[in-house]
């Protein structure tokens, strides 16, 4: 069976409605991400009671930033979920990385976090950063190759140059949006196949299928369109 490339981001606090619909949706879908919004409000066994009888990976989206030792009991305490990928944000540094990848289950990829896709230059310039985003996502690939990660997260506007520089790493890709759909709050966006095209290997999408009158039919159109 072809691994399916798309990832389902399930962004609600309602735990009865992320099992819903990633149950409406598993036959489409490669893994399902779930995130801040999900997990503050219901815990470790909220995310178990998800996954449940799925068989589909866990992308455990909380993008830790803290100091090292902070950063590895996290992981740590988050590999009793055991999931398949687990953020980090790279701008904690080199030895926050190494950390989190030191804690983290063996059948854990440590993903690091480059600029955040609702973020555009005017954004980056505002907190100090005056590289593009382009320039920002080579650079902090470079760091996060070097520091152990096993990949990034990062648009798909960038993740062609970011392979380049990086041709073993895990891209994982949010910022995708069906041909005519609203963009929301994403900056930096491309269609699932033009994303796959420029590399990645994850594409990560939310309200194009959670918010469709039907989950699991928006789901195959736009796996299809993969």
């Amino acid at each position: 069976m072809v691994r399916s490339p798309l990832w389902l981001a399930v962004d609600t606090a309602d735990a009865s409605h992320a099992r819903d619909l990633v149950r409406s949706c598993a036959a489409s879908l490669g893994g399902v991400k779930l995130g801040l919004e999900f997990f503050v409000a219901n815990g470790p066994e909220g995310v178990r009671a998800v996954m449940a009888d799925t068989g589909l990976p866990l992308f455990l989206d909380l993008k830790f930033h803290d100091i090292p030792n902070t950063v590895a009991k996290a992981v740590a305490s988050a590999s009793a979920l055991n999931p398949a990928l687990l953020t980090i944000h790279v701008s904690g540094g080199v030895a926050m990385i190494h950390a989190a990848k030191a804690a983290a289950g063996p059948d854990t990829k440590v993903i690091a976090v480059t600029v955040l896709t609702s973020l555009d230059a005017e954004d980056l310039h505002a907190t100090g950063v005056g590289a593009t985003p382009l320039v920002q996502v080579q650079r902090l690939a470079l760091l996060a190759r070097d520091a152990g990660a096993d990949g990034v997260v990062c648009s798909p506007r960038e993740v062609t140059a970011a392979k380049a520089l990086w041709p073993g790493g895990c891209f994982v890709v949010p910022g995708v949006r069906p041909a005519g759909s609203e963009a929301g709050d994403q900056k930096r966006i491309m269609t699932p196949k033009e994303a796959l095209r420029a590399g990645a290997w994850a594409l990560v999408v939310g309200r194009p299928i959670t918010a469709a009158p039907d989950p699991a039919a928006a789901a195959r159109e736009l796996l299809a369109g993969c």
